[in-house]
């Protein structure tokens, strides 16, 4: 048995475009195309021809393409000498005559349990039409729709979406990016391929009673896979949750499969997969699972026996350092992300890197897009030192990194050594591992925290912690305290969400609290089972500590400069936010609203998602993220 959970077909030999038709579904449904599960078509409406064109997808890859030659009798080589300006005349021009979108085709439940089917229209990201525009541009579509399928608009960004704050939701219908992504049936989350044993769990209670007897041949399927799951050969969740997640980030990490299909329960009753072997496939446009007739002749994987080794940590006494102080060189002995966030901090100190290099990449047929970041920076025709310099300050006067200390290895070895408890429980546990006795490990570790945190901090290392800050600064307010270890941020172990973070301190006793708890993660049974795994000894790791003050903000989340499903396009940068702290969005609590797009868009830029031009990616997944 195969379960294709998602298809796509191939393009059509003839163009089979339609201009000025209505639209029903049979017509939709023959002129368009598949992505990620989801039927999509192009459109392009006409203002000065009061009509529309319905383009055959399989012709036609880039409505810019279809406007130059089809409609304006343009050849190609005239578009690709001015692209920029036309580009900027479709997607820009508050009084444009064509107007470019994308219809998707969608379904979900309603309250009494039928499904609907509906459609929603969105244009790019870097289209800024004006609440008047969206709102002929959504009546001129609905009017040509068949009127049996309700019609939802999607605002692509933050100035559609305060465009159309102002107008009546029952003149306008719409749909917000993260509610249609969180009603979407299948999801890939991270490329993979695995073959194993699925194991499907109901409730976090069925979880636990098996956890124990997880190893490296299963492929755990469950609504929402706990932040502390083993290593396993894949992940399977039946509830929504987004690519920048805790066990996405894990998936990740561990290189295995990862995708979200919520009608999986069914999948599983009807063809008896709980248990089965199976071959289980996630890309960008497809995932799959094929049951297996007979156990497969598995070999352990590579990282079953792989062996990550450590850098020496330098252990002799380290001051306490302010972040603006540090370099990535200081990472042997502050840790990985306190090495990181000084490298940031001196980024904005120092003006002096160059962060122009992501323009100087080819876009064609453009040789670059230098002059796109000119134009954003108010520059025209500068030398390559004057826009280096140029974006550097933007950067600095633009992004903010909070102030903060970081407290080094050393801090933490002075503490563990002044206590004979702590030093006999670490001997212990030490023991344990060289016996690799798994079934005493959780309780000796659980001790060793509890003593952590129960265990005076010597009165030289509170001194230093305290002296740290200025007088006017956090240990009056509120801190957020963070791990800094030398065993995360690693290639092949990541340690996303192993250690703690502190993130409502107040007052120099909490802070202590807080620094001894984070110091403790590095011993949690979680922490040291994973660490085993891989070869890395307790005696190579250790933990320095980041305290930074909080800086309250209306949206927290995280942005990775990649599309995590398509991680070879270096266009993108992927965003999950929501109101609130960010740690809502990493531990899944919230559905955040997500955004996948190209940094050079902020400027008067053209679109990669139609534009014109040959190698570029196809239009964004309707239904979720906009990605180009």
């Amino acid at each position: 048995m195969t379960a294709k959970l998602f298809t796509g077909g191939a393009g059509p030999a003839t163009d089979r475009t339609v201009v000025g038709e209505n639209l029903s579904l049979p017509l939709f449904l023959t002129l368009s195309g598949v992505l990620a599960g989801h039927p999509y078509l192009k459109v392009v409406v006409d203002r000065t021809e009061n009509t529309w064109h319905l383009l055959d997808t399989g012709a036609h890859p880039f409505h810019v393409n279809y406007i130059a030659t089809r409609v304006l009798g343009m050849d190609l080589t005239a578009l690709d000498a001015d692209l920029d300006g036309f580009n900027a005349s479709v997607y820009m021009d508050p009084g444009r005559r064509f107007l470019l979108g994308v219809l998707s085709l969608h379904t979900d439940e309603e309250a009494d349990g039928r499904e609907r089917t509906f459609l929603v229209l969105e244009t790019t990201e870097a289209d800024t039409m004006h609440g008047e525009l969206l709102t002929f541009f959504y009546e001129f579509v609905r009017a040509r729709v068949d009127g049996r399928l309700p019609l939802l608009l999607k605002p692509a960004n933050h100035g559609q979406e305060e465009e159309l704050s102002t107008i009546s939701e029952r003149r306008v219908p719409r749909i917000l990016s993260h509610e249609l992504f969180g009603s979407r049936a299948r999801t890939p989350l991270n490329p993979g391929e695995a073959t194993g044993r699925l194991r499907f769990f109901r409730t976090h209670e069925e979880y636990a009673a098996a956890e124990a007897g997880l190893g490296w041949a299963d492929i755990v399927a469950m609504p929402c896979l706990p932040d502390d799951v083993p290593r396993v050969a894949g992940f399977l969740n039946t509830a929504p949750i987004t690519p920048l997640s805790h066990t996405n980030v894990l998936a990740s990490g561990w290189g295995i499969p990862n995708a979200i299909v919520r009608d999986l329960e069914q999948l599983v009753e009807k063809n008896g997969l709980d248990g089965a072997w199976v071959r289980y496939r996630v890309c960008e446009d497809e995932i799959s699972l094929q049951r297996l007739d007979h156990e497969p002749a598995l070999r352990a994987p590579a990282w079953h026996q792989q062996r990550i080794r450590l850098e020496p940590p330098l252990l002799e006494d380290a001051p306490v350092l302010s972040l603006h102080r540090l370099r990535s060189t200081d990472r042997d002995r502050y840790g990985t992300k306190a090495a990181n966030l000084g490298e940031l901090h001196h980024v904005l100190d120092s003006r002096t890197a160059d962060l122009t290099s992501f323009y100087g990449r080819p876009r064609p047929p453009r040789d670059d897009l230098y002059g796109h970041l000119a134009a954003r920076l108010g520059l025209s025709a500068p030398l390559a030192e004057e826009l280096r310099a140029k974006a550097a300050a933007f950067v600095a006067a633009t992004v903010g990194a909070p102030e903060g200390v970081a407290l080094p290895f050393a801090l933490q070895q002075r503490f563990l050594a002044s206590s004979p408890a702590l030093q006999q429980g670490i001997g212990k546990l030490k023991m344990a591992l060289e016996l690799d006795a798994t079934d005493v490990l959780d309780s000796l570790c659980l001790q060793l925290q509890h003593l952590i945190r129960h265990t005076p901090v010597p009165a030289s290392v509170n001194r230093q912690i305290n002296q740290a800050f200025p007088a006017s600064a956090a240990p009056r307010g509120r801190l957020v305290v963070r791990s800094s270890s030398n065993a995360e941020d690693l290639p092949g172990f990541s340690a996303a969400g192993v250690y703690d973070s502190v993130t409502t301190v107040h007052g120099t006793d909490e802070l202590l609290d807080a620094v001894r708890q984070v110091w403790a993660s590095l011993v949690s049974p979680r922490s040291v089972r994973l660490r085993h795994q891989v070869g890395i000894s307790l005696d190579d790791t250790y933990m320095g500590v980041i305290i930074q003050e909080y800086v309250p903000a209306s949206l927290g989340g995280v942005l990775v400069t990649c599309n995590p499903t398509r991680r070879e396009d270096f266009r993108n940068v992927y965003l999950n936010c929501s109101p609130g702290s960010p740690e809502q969005v990493v531990d899944g609590s919230v559905l955040p609203s997500s955004t996948c797009t190209t940094p050079w868009r902020a400027a008067a830029a053209p679109s990669p998602w139609a534009p014109g031009a040959t190698g570029c990616p196809p239009p964004p997944v309707p239904g979720s993220p906009t990605c180009p």
